[in-house]
């Protein structure tokens, strides 16, 4: 397999490791960045981007970051806390009326961000067509009950976090969601990252397949046992209703849409880049970043029947579990993407990593891919 691009020679571990992805993981095509203290130590790609294996994986090859969008997205609703545009503990009522019926009146941007708000689905049956009609959504999202108690523990809200989070910011902001986020975070730092595509862009997308073979861990069996047999279920509802949430990722319509938890565009410069431009306060203070990096919330996930560890956005690192660990320091912060997708910042070294495939795996967590150049990286800085 060719290697494409560029590594400081002390990272050259880093290139074997990612070389030899290609050689023993179905890995078809895939790009990975790191900076440590500001700079590019990594910018690495190779493999193919199309289904039929015929154009290979450019430099600028874009692909679905999935959930890695969530915290692009809570880093804007926190720039709008520091400007007094929204506050982390007022009602979310309060910019939102139609939100609080149903009891959840009293429900925070705090508990949104957290995943502790109790939306992690709609348990009225949508159409496939809802997926892309922004008012459908937040309509039957304001209209919804609480799954539990506002506070009393936490779920992931794999996709209502995006209609839940981009709501808020478009009534703050004044702007579409999509257009809010990408000006307030990847515009000022010159990120290739895009929140409801062009189709002027449309030819640089890496069509995604999925691996072969490979059932996953624990998690995400159960997880699939889930989808499977309990059709009625929090986590069933969650990633099927609507039913078209699972497989739709190629679809034009899906890259054109605006969904601020799932389906960003970007690579793995732009992820790196993001996660840098947080180590050197160009998008939050450190107080407020501080904030956002703090435990909100740990325990088993009502929606990924497994344990889960929240900030503001953001996951946080879970050393002793190993397929919830970034495998850097312990006071990692990021966000995995469906599939392997991640990106995420060690402060403890000054470290911005991001990685990026259209060779979707089947891990709920963390993909052992990225954890295992995360852990090079790691031997490499020292």
């Amino acid at each position: 397999m060719q290697i494409q691009g560029y590594f400081d020679l002390r990272f050259e571990a880093v290139r074997e490791a990612f070389s030899d992805l290609f050689a023993q993981t179905q890995q078809r095509g895939a790009a990975v960045c790191v900076k440590v203290g500001g700079e590019t130590v990594v910018d690495l790609w190779a493999g193919v981007a199309d289904n039929a294996g015929e154009q290979a994986w450019q430099s600028d090859t874009l692909v679905n970051l999935f959930s890695c969008t969530k915290t692009f997205t809570a880093v804007a609703a926190l720039q709008l806390v520091a400007e007094g545009k929204l506050q982390l503990d007022d009602p979310v009522a309060r910019v939102w009326p139609e939100f609080g019926a149903n009891g959840k009146q009293g429900i925070t941007l705090r508990q949104l961000l957290s995943h502790q708000a109790g939306l992690p689905a709609v348990r009225q049956p949508l159409p496939p067509e809802a997926l892309y009609d922004w008012d459908t959504m937040t309509a039957a999202l304001a209209a919804e009950t609480p799954w539990w108690t506002p506070g009393d523990g936490h779920g992931y809200a794999a996709i209502t976090y995006g209609w839940l989070l981009g709501e808020l910011i478009r009534r703050a902001d004044g702007r579409e969601p999509g257009e809010a986020i990408v000006a307030r975070t990847a515009r000022p730092l010159n990120l290739d990252f895009h929140i409801g595509l062009a189709d002027s862009e449309f030819d640089r997308v890496g069509y995604l397949t999925r691996q072969k073979n490979n059932l996953g861990d624990a998690a995400a069996q159960r997880v699939l046992k889930a989808l499977m047999s309990e059709p009625q279920s929090l986590t069933a509802r969650a990633f099927t209703n609507p039913p078209s949430i699972m497989n739709s990722a190629n679809k034009p319509e899906w890259r054109r849409m605006t969904q601020p938890a799932a389906n960003g565009h970007g690579n793995a410069r732009s992820l790196a880049g993001f996660y840098d431009g947080l180590l050197r306060g160009e998008l939050l203070d450190h107080a407020l970043l501080d904030e956002m990096t703090r435990e909100h919330c740990i325990g088993e996930d009502r929606t990924l029947l497994t344990r889960t560890r929240f900030g503001l956005g953001c996951w946080l690192d879970q050393p002793d579990v190993k397929n919830a660990t970034f495998g850097m320091g312990p006071g990692a912060f990021g966000h995995p993407g469906a599939g392997g997708c991640i990106g995420f910042a060690d402060p403890q070294r000054d470290v911005a990593f991001g990685y990026v495939t259209n060779t979707l795996g089947p891990y709920v967590l963390m993909d052992p891919r990225a954890q295992a150049l995360a852990r090079v990286v790691k031997a490499c800085v020292g």
